[in-house]
């Protein structure tokens, strides 16, 4: 405990903080050993003292004070230190005009404590703090007279708030800690002009990440890649809240066309893809009123639509524009960019402006940007610095040759609100630097006119929006020292005498930023989807079907988005080439069996698959032997199949040799390209030689022989019949009995024998020819032996045309492979294609 009352020791702090006031410039200039540094070097004591605690302002207002009102601080006090702070309290001190924009980032980037930089103390306007541990914060409100702040000439002032109190540790009276905040001083109107001379351009981006697939289910509904998109546009998402607070605001809306497709695409029935597969959307009416609201924002208000997706300008310089194509797409996404803000927002847009990250530029990158016939770049003031040294802001517009205009953005204010915005503090700070800079700006010379640009981050943050909604309605209601523009207005101001000139070389780009590039291989993976897009879409009857949504997904592989995102950029691109070659999958050859071709010539079918919705046309299949000495092919042939059917394409196929041969069938797009992978299979040849034909008609002759030398046989043994009949009917068998039986075995008579076949006897082949009959037993033997001798030769001739045949009914030594009959059980199954065609042999 000390032994001085509290109130007496902060009486003497007062007084040693007073003293150098008191003192004058001499005292404040006095050597190291003056009362008044003596005085301020105990109040800090071991030089780190001041940074005990961290005194953050939250809020000032009003933010442009009138001379016979006061104004109310709040903030926070932060102990960062280790051990309880105690019987402090937070006064104000006096303003120190700040000369000029350098001064104002120099106080506020300054640490510590400096009587003489911070301003004296202004006694009875502070309150205490109760005490605070370490680590954790106390608030508080403190209320100013603008009379005491003695407030001189017009500008910008600093305005110190010092924490004064003991630790645990420490326990005397010093300074723990300060913070500074700005103010922004009008001392008469009639420091303004009537007509304020300069202006400010704000860009409000509507920009997002990728969130379409580029295949749809099979009723065209789009399907989402994840719920991302209705988190953003609904209430209190980030583009919820960028259209909400910008229908209020003099901004210029800078929008990706991408996210506008994205959302109109949600209007409706939409699908999102979900762990086990897609998912019905839920998202359709936040989507419709969003839109509805942006709509409304928009209108009779400057739209500035990018090309489509957003592409990386500076990666597309430095990496893509040596594959072939790359910039190709560039082009395809500002024709894209106008069309598709008109459709869906109803206005027309101006795509006359190429936005590199940040920025940043090179005479590559303004290269590519003015490819696709822009002729303004938005460029940042740290990264163009003019050649001529200005002793003010320069205005917005410089050319940069070439007819092309540089619109540079002021790259304080373009930062202003990139600090995380979620803290009071940095809100406060940010909105108080808006108002000072740009009076400060038009401090430097009140009577020139100057086109000022803000270009903030692309996609900022909820909390971002806010504090930069909040920021610019204060500088609109309170800034009565400059006007809003469009960016079309500043882009065509007249240039600063001067300004303008050489655009920093490629070595000057911030190695950060090259970092995050799009590499090479990134391109040659969009150029390698899009000719298999090309290929494909070649085919179709609706081309547009899938021509528009995976171009659209190509461009999207280039977005400004993907930035230090590469795993995240490389899935997509793969996840795209997937897709789409899962389509083209849809249209294939059936795979065919090993075939047997018996005979020389033969009819090979083909069978084309078409799973897709839509009919395939324009293809060509070909089909070519491995052997073409042994196997001839007819040519090619055109096919062209409905949605969902299949066709069966036939060749002719002609043999000279028997054997093995390899055929491949591959389909071909109109100019010639191969179509997805080629079919083979195996034909196995089994032509008829002239020796088997001959060995055939030579059998077939042995047949007829035979059969005309039965007719005569048979007509021959019908006549004798007739000759030794007994009056009797020719033909009819007669039973002879004898008078009186003999004393031998009895002998069977003519009637009584077994019959011959009818084949042997020179019947017919039914087995039902005529035998003689009527004739004495010994005479029809004889005639029976007669008629064998006679037809001993005729018989063997008979018994060599009658040989076992096979079971197709001809001779036993053809094989059934020679014929092309089915193979044995237990081989390989094959196709059998039949013998057919005009010239084969006879």
């Amino acid at each position: 405990m000390s032994r001085f009352p509290l109130s007496c020791r902060r009486a003497l702090v007062l007084l040693l903080a007073v003293v150098p006031v008191l003192a004058g410039p001499a005292a404040t200039a006095a050597p190291g050993g003056t009362a008044g540094t003596i005085a301020e070097g105990r109040t800090f004591q071991a030089g780190t003292g001041t940074e005990t605690a961290s005194v953050s302002v939250t809020s000032l207002t009003p933010a442009n004070p009138t001379r016979t009102g006061s104004v109310t601080v709040r903030g926070t006090v932060t102990n960062n230190g280790d051990s309880p702070i105690v019987g402090s309290s937070v006064s104000p001190r006096q303003a120190v005009p700040l000369a000029g924009r350098g001064d104002i980032d120099e106080a506020l980037s300054r640490g510590g404590f400096d009587v003489g930089l911070d301003g004296g103390l202004l006694r009875g306007h502070g309150v205490d703090v109760d005490t605070v541990p370490p680590g954790l914060s106390r608030s508080f409100t403190l209320r100013v007279p603008v009379s005491e702040l003695e407030l001189g000439e017009t500008g910008v002032y600093q305005v110190a708030l010092s924490l004064t109190g003991q630790t645990e540790n420490e326990q005397w009276d010093q300074v723990l800690g300060v913070g500074r905040t700005l103010l922004p001083w009008i001392a008469d109107d009639d420091d303004l002009p009537e007509e304020p001379g300069t202006s400010l351009t704000v860009l409000w981006p509507l920009i997002s990440t990728t969130h379409l697939n580029p295949q749809t289910d099979e009723g065209q509904v789009p399907i989402l890649s994840d719920d991302a998109l209705l988190s953003e546009i609904s209430p209190g998402g980030r583009l919820y809240q960028l259209v909400t607070l910008g229908a209020d605001l003099p901004v210029t809306w800078v929008v990706d066309p991408d996210l506008l497709a994205s959302v109109d695409a949600m209007a409706e029935d939409y699908l999102v893809q979900g762990s086990d597969g897609p998912i019905p959307g839920r998202g359709q009416e936040v989507a419709r009123n969003w839109l509805l609201q942006l709509q409304e924002a928009v209108e009779d208000r400057e739209v500035v639509a990018l090309p489509f997706a957003d592409p990386d300008l500076a990666s597309l310089a430095h990496h893509g524009k040596e594959v072939p194509g790359s910039l190709g797409q560039l082009k395809d996404a500002t024709r894209m960019a106008a069309p598709t803000v008109e459709t869906v927002l109803g206005v027309e847009p101006s795509t006359d402006f190429a936005w590199p990250v940040e920025g940043a530029i090179d005479p590559e990158i303004v290269s590519v940007a003015t490819s696709a016939n822009a002729s303004n770049v938005i460029a940042r003031s740290d990264s163009l610095v003019p050649a001529d040294e200005f002793s003010r802001t320069p205005s917005a517009p410089q050319p940069i040759g070439g007819g092309i205009t540089a619109v540079v953005a002021d790259s304080t204010l373009s930062q202003l609100f990139q600090q995380d915005m979620s803290r009071p503090g940095n809100v406060a700070l940010a909105h108080q630097l808006l108002l000072a800079h740009t009076l400060a700006i038009h401090g430097q010379d009140p009577e020139a006119e100057r086109n000022i640009l803000l270009a903030p981050q692309r996609m900022p943050t909820s909390s971002q929006v806010q504090a930069m909604a909040e920021s610019l309605t204060s500088l609109r209601n309170d800034g009565h020292w400059i006007e809003f523009a469009d960016l079309t207005e500043t882009a065509e101001a007249a240039p600063d005498p001067g300004a303008g000139g050489p655009v920093p070389s490629a070595e000057a780009y911030p190695a950060e930023l090259r970092d995050q590039e799009l590499p090479v291989h990134a391109f040659q993976a969009m150029r390698e989807t899009r000719r298999t897009l090309n290929d494909f879409s070649a085919i179709l009857s609706e081309p547009d079907r899938v021509v528009v949504p995976f171009g659209s997904a190509i461009q999207r592989e280039m977005s400004t988005a993907w930035r230090g995102r590469e795993s995240a950029a490389a899935r997509y691109r793969s996840s795209v080439q997937n897709q789409l070659v899962q389509l083209t999958d849809q249209v294939s050859l059936i795979q065919k069996t090993r075939i047997t071709l018996s005979g020389r010539s033969a009819t090979i079918p083909v069978t084309v698959e078409n799973r897709l919705l839509q009919d395939v046309q324009g293809l060509e299949l070909r089909l070519t032997s491995s052997r073409r000495l042994g196997l001839d092919v007819s040519g090619p042939q055109d096919v062209t199949i409905g949605g969902g059917l299949s066709q069966s394409v036939k060749f002719e196929a002609h043999s000279r040799a028997n054997g093995k041969a390899f055929l491949e069938a591959q389909l071909y797009t109109p100019d010639g390209k191969p179509y997805g992978e080629a079919m083979r299979f195996q034909a196995q040849v089994t032509s008829i030689t002239s020796t088997v034909l001959m060995v055939i008609g030579v059998g077939l002759l042995l047949v007829v022989l035979a059969g005309i030398r039965m007719y005569t046989q048979r007509k021959r043994l019908a006549a004798a019949g007739a000759e030794t009949g007994d009056g009797g009917e020719a033909g009819a068998t007669v039973v002879e009995e004898s008078p009186e039986p003999s004393a031998g075995p009895s002998r069977p008579t003519a009637a009584t024998e077994p019959a011959e076949p009818a084949a042997a006897a020179g019947g017919d082949a039914t087995g039902q020819g005529p035998r003689a009959t009527g004739a004495a037993p010994h005479e029809s033997g004889k005639a029976e032996n007669s008629a064998a001798a006679e037809d001993g030769a005729g018989g063997t001739a008979e018994s060599r045309s009658t040989a076992p045949a096979s079971a197709e009914g001809l001779p036993a030594s053809e094989s059934a492979a020679d014929i092309g009959a089915a193979e044995p059980e237990g081989t390989e199954r094959s196709e059998k294609l039949d013998r057919g065609g005009p010239d084969r042999d006879a």
